[in-house]
Protein backbone atom coordinates (compact mmCIF):
# COMPACT_ATOMS: atom_id res chain seq x y z
CA UNK A 1 0.00 0.00 0.00
CA UNK A 2 1.54 3.25 -1.12
CA UNK A 3 1.56 6.27 1.15
CA UNK A 4 -0.45 9.25 0.01
CA UNK A 5 2.06 12.07 -0.75
CA UNK A 6 -0.43 14.70 0.47
CA UNK A 7 -0.75 13.01 3.87
CA UNK A 8 3.04 12.75 4.08
CA UNK A 9 3.44 16.47 3.31
CA UNK A 10 0.89 17.73 5.81
CA UNK A 11 2.04 15.31 8.53
CA UNK A 12 5.53 16.83 8.38
CA UNK A 13 4.45 20.44 7.96
CA UNK A 14 5.19 22.68 10.95
CA UNK A 15 2.05 23.93 12.62
CA UNK A 16 1.87 27.06 14.76
CA UNK A 17 -1.09 27.64 17.02
CA UNK A 18 -1.70 31.32 17.83
CA UNK A 19 -3.28 31.96 21.20
CA UNK A 20 -3.98 35.25 22.98
CA UNK A 21 -1.33 36.04 25.53
CA UNK A 22 -2.29 36.20 29.16
CA UNK A 23 -1.19 38.33 32.08
CA UNK A 24 1.64 40.80 31.64
CA UNK A 25 2.67 39.13 28.37
CA UNK A 26 -0.55 40.33 26.75
CA UNK A 27 0.83 43.88 26.68
CA UNK A 28 3.72 42.81 24.43
CA UNK A 29 5.69 46.00 25.10
CA UNK A 30 8.76 44.37 23.60
CA UNK A 31 7.10 44.60 20.19
CA UNK A 32 6.88 48.37 20.59
CA UNK A 33 10.64 48.47 21.17
CA UNK A 34 11.16 46.34 18.05
CA UNK A 35 9.31 49.02 16.08
CA UNK A 36 11.21 51.91 17.66
CA UNK A 37 12.38 53.14 14.25
CA UNK A 38 8.77 53.52 13.14
CA UNK A 39 8.07 55.29 16.42
CA UNK A 40 10.80 57.85 15.74
CA UNK A 41 9.57 58.35 12.15
CA UNK A 42 6.01 59.03 13.28
CA UNK A 43 7.18 61.38 16.03
CA UNK A 44 9.35 63.35 13.59
CA UNK A 45 6.46 63.45 11.11
CA UNK A 46 4.25 65.08 13.74
CA UNK A 47 6.94 67.68 14.50
CA UNK A 48 7.51 68.55 10.84
CA UNK A 49 3.78 68.78 10.08
CA UNK A 50 3.25 71.10 13.03
CA UNK A 51 5.74 73.69 11.77
CA UNK A 52 5.48 73.15 8.01
CA UNK A 53 4.32 76.27 6.15
CA UNK A 54 4.00 78.14 9.45
CA UNK A 55 4.86 81.85 9.49
CA UNK A 56 5.91 81.98 13.12
CA UNK A 57 7.20 78.39 13.25
CA UNK A 58 8.45 77.29 16.65
CA UNK A 59 7.38 80.67 17.98
CA UNK A 60 3.94 79.19 18.65
CA UNK A 61 5.51 76.99 21.33
CA UNK A 62 6.68 80.13 23.13
CA UNK A 63 3.74 82.46 22.43
CA UNK A 64 1.07 80.20 23.92
CA UNK A 65 2.54 79.72 27.43
CA UNK A 66 3.89 83.29 27.56
CA UNK A 67 0.51 84.83 26.69
CA UNK A 68 -1.22 82.55 29.20
CA UNK A 69 1.35 83.58 31.82
CA UNK A 70 0.65 87.27 31.16
CA UNK A 71 -3.12 86.80 31.45
CA UNK A 72 -2.79 84.76 34.65
CA UNK A 73 -0.40 87.34 36.12
CA UNK A 74 -2.85 90.18 35.49
CA UNK A 75 -6.02 88.41 36.59
CA UNK A 76 -4.85 86.10 39.37
CA UNK A 77 -1.64 87.85 40.42
CA UNK A 78 -2.62 91.54 40.28
CA UNK A 79 -6.40 91.51 40.70
CA UNK A 80 -7.13 88.34 42.72
CA UNK A 81 -3.73 88.56 44.49
CA UNK A 82 -3.35 84.81 44.84
CA UNK A 83 -0.32 83.85 46.95
CA UNK A 84 2.80 82.62 45.16
CA UNK A 85 4.85 81.71 48.27
CA UNK A 86 7.29 84.60 47.83
CA UNK A 87 8.12 83.70 44.22
CA UNK A 88 7.50 86.33 41.49
CA UNK A 89 4.10 85.46 40.09
CA UNK A 90 5.08 85.41 36.37
CA UNK A 91 7.75 82.73 36.81
CA UNK A 92 5.62 80.97 39.43
CA UNK A 93 2.94 80.51 36.77
CA UNK A 94 5.24 79.84 33.81
CA UNK A 95 7.04 77.08 35.69
CA UNK A 96 3.67 75.33 36.12
CA UNK A 97 2.60 76.00 32.53
CA UNK A 98 5.70 74.24 31.24
CA UNK A 99 4.74 70.68 32.30
CA UNK A 100 1.04 71.45 31.93
CA UNK A 101 1.38 72.57 28.28
CA UNK A 102 3.33 69.42 27.49
CA UNK A 103 0.72 67.25 29.22
CA UNK A 104 -2.23 68.97 27.52
CA UNK A 105 -0.64 68.82 24.05
CA UNK A 106 0.37 65.17 24.43
CA UNK A 107 -3.03 64.19 25.80
CA UNK A 108 -4.90 65.93 22.98
CA UNK A 109 -2.63 64.38 20.36
CA UNK A 110 -2.71 60.84 21.72
CA UNK A 111 -6.48 60.85 22.31
CA UNK A 112 -7.12 61.39 18.59
CA UNK A 113 -4.11 59.45 17.33
CA UNK A 114 -5.83 56.27 16.13
CA UNK A 115 -8.62 58.00 14.24
CA UNK A 116 -6.11 60.40 12.70
CA UNK A 117 -3.97 57.47 11.53
CA UNK A 118 -6.79 55.30 10.17
CA UNK A 119 -5.09 55.14 6.75
CA UNK A 120 -2.15 53.32 8.38
CA UNK A 121 -4.14 51.03 10.65
CA UNK A 122 -6.28 49.62 7.85
CA UNK A 123 -3.40 48.94 5.44
CA UNK A 124 -0.38 47.58 7.29
CA UNK A 125 0.35 45.74 10.52
CA UNK A 126 2.42 47.22 13.31
CA UNK A 127 1.82 47.46 17.07
CA UNK A 128 -0.90 50.08 17.45
CA UNK A 129 0.67 51.32 20.67
CA UNK A 130 3.33 52.99 18.52
CA UNK A 131 0.83 55.67 17.40
CA UNK A 132 -0.10 57.16 20.81
CA UNK A 133 3.50 56.69 21.96
CA UNK A 134 4.71 58.86 19.06
CA UNK A 135 2.41 61.72 20.10
CA UNK A 136 3.88 61.71 23.61
CA UNK A 137 7.47 61.74 22.37
CA UNK A 138 6.92 64.43 19.73
CA UNK A 139 5.81 66.86 22.44
CA UNK A 140 9.27 66.73 24.05
CA UNK A 141 10.64 69.06 21.37
CA UNK A 142 8.11 71.76 22.28
CA UNK A 143 8.89 71.22 25.95
CA UNK A 144 12.62 71.72 25.35
CA UNK A 145 12.04 74.96 23.43
CA UNK A 146 9.72 76.38 26.11
CA UNK A 147 12.21 75.32 28.80
CA UNK A 148 14.80 77.70 27.35
CA UNK A 149 12.44 80.61 28.12
CA UNK A 150 12.13 79.40 31.70
CA UNK A 151 15.92 79.40 32.05
CA UNK A 152 15.99 83.01 30.80
CA UNK A 153 13.32 83.99 33.35
CA UNK A 154 15.27 82.33 36.16
CA UNK A 155 18.34 84.35 35.19
CA UNK A 156 16.24 87.53 35.06
CA UNK A 157 14.75 86.96 38.51
CA UNK A 158 18.06 85.61 39.86
CA UNK A 159 16.56 82.31 40.96
CA UNK A 160 18.88 79.36 41.41
CA UNK A 161 17.47 75.84 41.08
CA UNK A 162 17.63 73.58 44.11
CA UNK A 163 19.24 70.17 44.34
CA UNK A 164 15.80 68.85 43.47
CA UNK A 165 16.60 69.64 39.83
CA UNK A 166 18.06 66.13 39.59
CA UNK A 167 14.49 64.84 40.02
CA UNK A 168 13.31 66.87 37.02
CA UNK A 169 13.68 63.99 34.50
CA UNK A 170 11.63 61.79 36.84
CA UNK A 171 8.89 64.44 37.09
CA UNK A 172 8.85 64.81 33.31
CA UNK A 173 8.57 61.05 33.01
CA UNK A 174 5.55 61.12 35.31
CA UNK A 175 3.95 63.79 33.07
CA UNK A 176 4.66 61.62 30.02
CA UNK A 177 3.19 58.59 31.76
CA UNK A 178 0.07 60.50 32.80
CA UNK A 179 -0.60 61.84 29.29
CA UNK A 180 0.05 58.43 27.74
CA UNK A 181 -2.10 56.50 30.23
CA UNK A 182 -5.10 58.80 29.89
CA UNK A 183 -4.52 59.12 26.14
CA UNK A 184 -4.70 55.33 25.74
CA UNK A 185 -8.11 55.25 27.37
CA UNK A 186 -9.41 58.15 25.29
CA UNK A 187 -8.02 57.08 21.92
CA UNK A 188 -9.44 53.56 22.29
CA UNK A 189 -12.81 55.03 23.24
CA UNK A 190 -12.60 57.54 20.40
CA UNK A 191 -12.43 54.74 17.83
CA UNK A 192 -15.78 53.43 19.00
CA UNK A 193 -17.42 56.66 20.13
CA UNK A 194 -16.37 59.54 17.89
CA UNK A 195 -17.88 62.22 20.12
CA UNK A 196 -14.99 61.64 22.55
CA UNK A 197 -12.90 64.00 20.39
CA UNK A 198 -15.32 66.82 21.26
CA UNK A 199 -15.08 66.09 24.97
CA UNK A 200 -11.26 66.23 25.13
CA UNK A 201 -10.85 70.03 24.63
CA UNK A 202 -13.38 70.70 27.39
CA UNK A 203 -11.69 68.12 29.61
CA UNK A 204 -8.26 69.72 29.11
CA UNK A 205 -9.58 73.22 29.84
CA UNK A 206 -11.38 72.10 32.99
CA UNK A 207 -8.36 70.08 34.09
CA UNK A 208 -6.06 73.11 33.91
CA UNK A 209 -8.14 75.06 36.44
CA UNK A 210 -8.37 71.94 38.61
CA UNK A 211 -4.55 71.83 38.67
CA UNK A 212 -2.26 74.21 40.62
CA UNK A 213 -1.20 76.21 37.55
CA UNK A 214 -2.46 79.66 38.50
CA UNK A 215 -2.28 79.01 42.22
CA UNK A 216 -0.34 76.97 44.75
CA UNK A 217 -1.57 73.63 46.06
CA UNK A 218 -0.80 75.05 49.50
CA UNK A 219 -4.14 76.91 49.50
CA UNK A 220 -5.94 73.55 49.62
CA UNK A 221 -6.81 72.61 53.23
CA UNK A 222 -4.47 69.94 54.53
CA UNK A 223 -7.25 67.45 55.24
CA UNK A 224 -8.30 67.55 51.58
CA UNK A 225 -4.86 67.36 49.98
CA UNK A 226 -4.92 63.58 49.61
CA UNK A 227 -8.14 63.98 47.62
CA UNK A 228 -6.62 66.79 45.56
CA UNK A 229 -3.68 64.50 44.88
CA UNK A 230 -5.98 62.26 42.83
CA UNK A 231 -5.24 64.74 40.07
CA UNK A 232 -2.04 63.22 38.61
CA UNK A 233 -0.69 66.61 37.49
CA UNK A 234 -0.67 68.03 41.01
CA UNK A 235 2.47 66.14 41.96
CA UNK A 236 4.22 67.03 38.70
CA UNK A 237 3.51 70.77 38.86
CA UNK A 238 4.36 71.12 42.53
CA UNK A 239 7.49 69.06 41.93
CA UNK A 240 8.62 71.37 39.12
CA UNK A 241 8.21 74.44 41.34
CA UNK A 242 10.11 72.79 44.15
CA UNK A 243 12.97 71.61 41.93
CA UNK A 244 13.42 74.80 39.92
CA UNK A 245 12.19 77.70 42.03
CA UNK A 246 13.05 76.62 45.54
CA UNK A 247 9.43 76.37 46.61
CA UNK A 248 8.75 74.58 49.88
CA UNK A 249 8.80 70.78 49.71
CA UNK A 250 5.43 69.51 48.44
CA UNK A 251 3.17 67.49 50.70
CA UNK A 252 4.56 63.94 50.62
CA UNK A 253 1.16 62.26 50.94
CA UNK A 254 -0.30 64.32 48.09
CA UNK A 255 2.68 63.53 45.85
CA UNK A 256 2.47 59.81 46.62
CA UNK A 257 -1.24 59.70 45.78
CA UNK A 258 -0.60 61.52 42.47
CA UNK A 259 2.17 59.16 41.40
CA UNK A 260 0.16 56.05 42.36
CA UNK A 261 -2.78 57.31 40.31
CA UNK A 262 -0.49 57.86 37.31
CA UNK A 263 0.79 54.28 37.52
CA UNK A 264 -2.72 52.85 37.90
CA UNK A 265 -4.06 54.87 34.96
CA UNK A 266 -1.17 53.75 32.73
CA UNK A 267 -1.56 50.05 33.52
CA UNK A 268 -5.32 50.23 33.10
CA UNK A 269 -4.96 52.17 29.85
CA UNK A 270 -2.51 49.63 28.43
CA UNK A 271 -4.79 46.68 29.19
CA UNK A 272 -7.89 48.43 27.85
CA UNK A 273 -6.06 49.51 24.69
CA UNK A 274 -4.83 45.95 24.03
CA UNK A 275 -8.29 44.56 24.68
CA UNK A 276 -9.84 46.88 22.09
CA UNK A 277 -6.94 46.64 19.63
CA UNK A 278 -8.27 43.65 17.72
CA UNK A 279 -11.30 45.65 16.55
CA UNK A 280 -9.54 48.92 15.61
CA UNK A 281 -9.09 48.10 11.91
CA UNK A 282 -12.74 47.07 11.57
CA UNK A 283 -14.24 50.10 13.28
CA UNK A 284 -11.90 52.96 12.44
Amino acid sequence: MTEDPKETYFSHTHKTVIKPAKGLMSLDLGEVWAYRELLSILAWRDISIMYKQSIIGIGWVIIQPVMTMIIFTIIFGKFAKLPSEGIPYPIFTYCALLPWSYFARSLSGSSNSLVGSSHLITKVYFPRLVIPFSKVFSGLVDFAIAFVILIGMMVWYRIMPTRGIFFLPLLLLVAMTASLGIGLWLTALNVKYRDVQFVVPFLVQFWMYASPVAYSAGIVPEKWRWLYGLNPMVGVIEGFRWALLGKSVPDAGMMLVSFCIVFAVLVGGLYYFKKMERSFADIV
